[in-house]
């Protein structure tokens, strides 16, 4: 089990786009919550039995909402709890504006090595229609005080397909991004969820999103400037320089196991797939008062699991091993999937190689519909 998810549940403000387990104004709570994750680790220790940590994540929200000393006590008891090696890589989340150079050192000093920052575009304007509360100067301004900090591994979120975005603007965000050299980018396109501000307004025709002629310009665009810039794409919507993609991430793409802590956070171990509460008062209670904090819990049967780390092993660039699939599960893609898979190949939307099932170049632009008839 060598993957370990923390769960950082606050925000400086909810963006209309965001559907994540995140609460604004919860300040109070912090140092609260932080000794919960804690004594939560203290328990999920002794019940397992573990080699060192591989990975270790800080996620949210925006875990850098706490204080640095609460974020160094919670990764030196983790780590100190779990063991790591040398070569363990442990990534936090952070947002512009929430760092400064004494924190940032803080957190390096702490083990962490690994920076990934919410930017989501470096246009104002968008920024604004996005609600984030930082500017381009911010973002950028972060980034140097995480070198500064000696961070060798920094990674940056840009959005695509914003409101009132074209591939024009989108091409000034990217270079801005690029010049200032990251080691990785993940570049997603907006996807408009239920229960968010944003869904009313797009179906009242109140959000005007850019069309497919446009989104495809954008793809293009990410794909010759990263190419240029030497970020090689090693998943639908991640780019490294080599030896930086992140290893954690990777380990969903693989549908591998993975230990979580906090609230909203989800776990999968022993084929368990587990919830916690996602409310960060009741987590605290639940920790406080030595109760589950389990809410949801999914037990996957083989089959479900062998389409699920197909479809999940398809976002990585060089697919799903055959022989990972075959060790795991002891049955093979011919087997599951029949006239469809031979559908899709015959399509040019699959190939089989002699090691593994990827998508084509054609077949990533249909990614959706691809893993839809993989289901």
């Amino acid at each position: 089990m060598p993957s370990l998810y923390i769960h950082i549940p606050f925000c400086l403000s909810k963006c209309p786009y965001c559907s994540f387990v995140s609460y604004p104004g919860l300040d109070g709570l912090h140092q609260r919550y932080a000794a919960a994750l804690l004594r939560e680790a203290g328990e999920l220790r002794k019940n397992s039995s573990i080699p060192p940590l591989t990975t270790l994540f800080l996620g949210g929200g925006t875990p850098t909402l706490l204080s640095g000393q609460d974020l160094a006590t919670i990764v030196t008891g983790c780590t100190g709890l779990f063991g790591r090696s040398d070569q363990t890589e442990i990534s936090i989340e952070t947002n512009p504006k929430t760092v400064d150079q004494e924190k940032l050192i803080l957190l390096r000093e702490s083990g962490i090595n690994r920076l990934s920052i919410g930017v989501q575009s470096f246009n104002d304007r968008e920024l604004q229609s996005l609600g984030r509360p930082h500017s381009a100067a911010d973002a950028a301004e972060t980034v140097r005080l995480g070198r500064a900090a000696g961070f060798d591994n920094i990674s940056l979120d840009l959005m695509y397909g914003l409101p009132g975005q074209d591939h024009h603007s989108w091409q000034q965000s990217l270079e801005r991004a690029l010049s200032l050299s990251p080691d990785h980018l993940s570049l997603y396109e907006l996807t408009v969820e239920q229960g968010t501000p944003f869904h009313p307004r797009l179906e009242q025709g109140q959000l005007e999103l850019p069309d497919e002629e446009e989104i495809a310009a954008m793809d293009q665009i990410t794909a010759t400037l990263c190419r240029q810039a030497g970020l090689a794409r090693y998943e639908i919507s991640n780019y490294a320089r080599p030896g930086h993609e992140c290893r954690h991430n990777i380990n969903y793409w693989q549908n591998g196991p993975y230990l979580a802590l906090g609230a909203g956070a989800v776990g999968c171990t022993d084929g368990r797939r587990q919830q916690k509460t996602t409310d960060p008062l009741r987590y605290c209670e639940q920790i406080e008062s030595g109760q589950s904090t389990v809410q949801e819990e999914e037990c996957l049967e083989p089959a479900a699991s062998f389409r699920e780390t197909v479809i999940m092993g398809l976002r990585m660039l060089r697919g799903v091993s055959r022989a990972r699939l075959q060790r795991r599960y002891g049955m093979d893609l011919d087997g599951c999937y029949g006239d469809t898979l031979t559908r899709l190949i015959d399509q040019g939307l699959l190939e089989m190689t002699a090691s593994h099932l990827r998508l084509t170049a054609r077949g990533r632009i249909f990614a959706n519909q691809v893993m839809a008839d993989l289901v």
